[in-house]
């Protein structure tokens, strides 16, 4: 792993370097494909180059292009190639699925230099300097090859790894923490996922096949997907039933109770954030009682699928308890606004209000505990936000001080 005086050494951070067009080592980049390739190839027995250069020890075509690169290929052979866009096309929305599958089709008859998509050269002094041969090796199998998704630099963000073997078979998901916060998430959906309840209508998982830590990162290998997943139909349309069997463990519906022990909590996470936050907790420490349990914490469309007419959910790694029934309705409204259609958080808080209103009462909310539902929900996000600040994580820019704002319109001190 880089240290902390090499230009290349902080997976977030912004390194001086040339324009990026011009940049030798795409780990100088400022954008999403040297904020990954900084987390992934970080270690300095290996260098990273733009070209198909002779010996490379792995090589990627970068997609559809180094200015908006979006994945890493890897180029090992034309069925892992093209595995790496066809495997679970199914979950994708038809646009993307489309331009998957045909470019894929490139990949599997060897044309894929019709894309023009620039290589990618990584070299390695030693095999063990490169994360996906330390994986093959902890999971017993001779090689793996990582297809990489690449999104924008975002501190809050782990990159993902989907491993493949010689023969195109899908054999995981690893997720890489690389900060104090993405470690301390990938540490909990590793707990996490060997403690979920089976039964009573909760929703299956992936099991998770191996937790370790490589060079200062924290990794969770979560096992593929059944192979004929497929994406949820009317994704807007929340699974109270799913939502309720994860609130209650798939259990029966437990006696509402005094707000009292999440507000202390409360002040306990904010200890030395804004003092806005403060007043807000203050305002909703009421005599109001609700039902309690646990939440998915990050439930929304795209870490869902159908399979065989059953609910399948990933990314347990914010799974908590002691929250309010009915804070993953509002989460998905509040994401799906913010994530799907862009909007700001005062409008995302609207539709968090329309959510628990037209579907509160199916999750035994009446008038007094939506609107308290909603505004907890808006605080508890301020706190993750905070908590991810504080984890050397940074602010999310959509969410702070933004939520502070909506909650100051809302909540009155």
């Amino acid at each position: 792993m880089l240290n902390e005086s090499t230009r290349v050494s902080v997976p977030g951070q912004r390194p001086p370097s040339d324009p990026i067009s011009t940049a030798a080592d795409p780990r100088e980049r400022p954008d999403g494909l040297g904020w990954v390739t900084r987390a992934i190839f970080g270690d300095p027995g290996v260098t990273v180059t733009v070209g198909d250069n002779p010996g490379a020890t792995l090589r990627y075509a970068v997609v559809p292009s180094l200015d908006d690169a979006r994945f890493l290929l890897p180029l090992a052979t034309r069925r892992v190639t093209a595995a790496s866009l066809l495997a679970y096309n199914a979950l994708r929305p038809p646009k993307v699925r489309a331009g998957r599958a045909a470019v894929g089709t490139l990949a599997r008859l060897g044309l894929l230099g019709l894309t023009k998509a620039p290589t990618l050269s990584v070299h390695a002094a030693e095999p063990r300097d490169l994360l996906a041969a330390f994986l093959a090796e902890q999971l017993g199998v001779p090689r793996l090859h990582a297809a990489i998704g690449i999104r924008p630099p975002d501190p809050h963000h782990k990159p993902t790894l989907q491993l493949f073997d010689d023969q195109g078979r899908p054999r995981g998901y690893a997720k890489i923490g690389w900060n104090d916060g993405t470690r301390a998430m990938v540490r909990a959906e590793a707990a996490t996922l060997g403690d979920l309840p089976t039964g009573g209508g909760f929703p299956p998982a992936p099991e998770l096949m191996l937790h370790t830590q490589w060079r200062g990162r924290e990794i969770a290998v979560i096992a593929p997907m059944p192979r004929r997943v497929k994406r949820i139909r009317r994704p807007e349309q929340p699974r109270l039933a799913a939502m309720l069997a994860v609130a209650r463990r798939g259990g029966p519906a437990t006696a509402p109770a005094p707000v009292a022990g999440l507000v202390a909590a409360w002040r306990h996470r904010a200890a030395g954030g804004d003092p806005r936050i403060h007043g807000f907790i203050d305002a909703l420490d009421t005599d109001t009682t609700l039902e309690f349990g646990d939440w998915h914490g990050d439930w929304v469309p795209w870490n869902m699928a159908r399979h065989r007419g059953a609910l399948l959910v990933w990314d347990w790694e914010n799974r908590s308890a002691g929250v309010p029934v009915g804070f993953d309705l509002a989460h998905q409204a509040f994401q799906t606004a913010l994530s799907t259609h862009g909007r700001a958080a005062a409008e995302c808080a609207v539709a968090v209000d329309e959510a628990l209103h037209a579907y509160g009462p199916e999750l035994g909310l009446d008038e007094t505990a939506q609107r308290y539902v909603a505004d907890a929900y808006l605080v508890e996000l301020w706190l993750r936000t905070y908590e991810l600040s504080g984890g050397g994580a940074g602010w999310n820019p959509k969410l702070h001080p933004a939520l502070l704002d909506v909650l100051g319109s809302r909540i009155p001190r």
